[in-house]
């Protein structure tokens, strides 16, 4: 019997999970598809009774769906849980069990960058997507993590959870050099010509990675790519952590590099992006 699985969100037109994992599965003869299902918040109890009724597979959870649909889980792994949040769904036997996988996602693709995970990093940012991926840094071993945020208590609250330091705004802009890999989680540049931190101090060499991932080049990677970087844009994370989510529905893991090509392509660029 042919499966099928979904992403949900409010938006969801814009999602390329539907390209990259169709693609998979046709590639791995899976009898299988994958549809986007626009769900607004006050229908989200609804869509997942309505989901499992019709017998899905799995699913994927975007904006603004990611906390709400825990109570609407039969099960929970540990990373979801830690982090609060929950972006992929199994389906067996009727139970619903959700995992996070942005995180680990994230980790994948910048370890395709040379790291050291002993230097100095710095995640600007302390929302769900800071949040997530400082634990999975935290867990790859990355031992020296300090977070920074306009807001410094809501960084400091994450560092606290994460066993890493915080740091105000403009103590993380003056002493930029310090840092060899720099992570931008905030959604500055997504939409406008803007800049999270001025990046005046940022030494030549550092990895930087922006977890956006269209516009492929943000104000910010442009801005680090001049100074002499080497800067990672979002595409990485955004196709690992689909990649993570599908070998947890099918128990294989998809080529990567070929989707970050065609994502790439898709969306208008040249992939490498270094």
């Amino acid at each position: 019997m042919k499966k099928w699985y979904a992403v949900i969100g409010d938006p969801i037109s814009h999602s390329l999970s539907p390209f990259m994992h169709d693609h998979w599965f046709e590639k791995h003869g899976i009898d299988a598809s994958y549809i986007p299902v626009h769900v607004e918040p006050k229908q989200l109890e609804q869509a997942f009774r309505s989901m499992k009724l019709l017998g899905i597979s799995g699913f994927n959870i975007t904006l603004p769906h990611k906390q709400a649909a825990i109570p609407l889980l039969d099960e929970l792994d540990d990373t979801a849980r830690i982090m609060n949040a929950v972006n992929t769904v199994a389906a067996e036997n009727g139970r619903l069990k959700g995992f996070n996988t942005d995180g680990d996602g994230f980790v994948r693709s910048l370890l395709s960058y040379p790291v050291d995970k002993e230097r100095a990093l710095l995640v600007i940012g302390a929302g769900g997507a800071a949040r997530g991926i400082s634990f999975a840094l935290s867990r790859a071993g990355f031992s020296n993590i300090t977070i920074t945020n306009r807001t410094f208590r809501r960084a400091q609250e994450l560092a606290d959870e994460t066993g890493s330091k915080a740091v105000v705004l403009a103590e993380a802009e003056a002493n930029l050099s310090e840092f060899a890999t720099i992570v931008q989680t905030t959604s500055v540049g997504l939409t406008e010509e803007a800049l999270p931190l001025s990046l005046t101090h940022l030494g030549s060499g550092s990895v930087v990675a922006d977890i956006i991932y269209n516009p492929l080049e943000t104000p910010f990677l442009k801005e680090a790519k001049a100074k002499g970087c080497l800067v990672l844009n979002g595409v990485g994370m955004f196709v690992n952590q689909g990649a993570i989510a599908f070998e947890k529905w099918t128990g294989i893991r998809p080529d990567t590099e070929e989707m970050i090509q065609l994502i790439t392509e898709k969306l208008g660029g040249n992939h490498v992006n270094r």
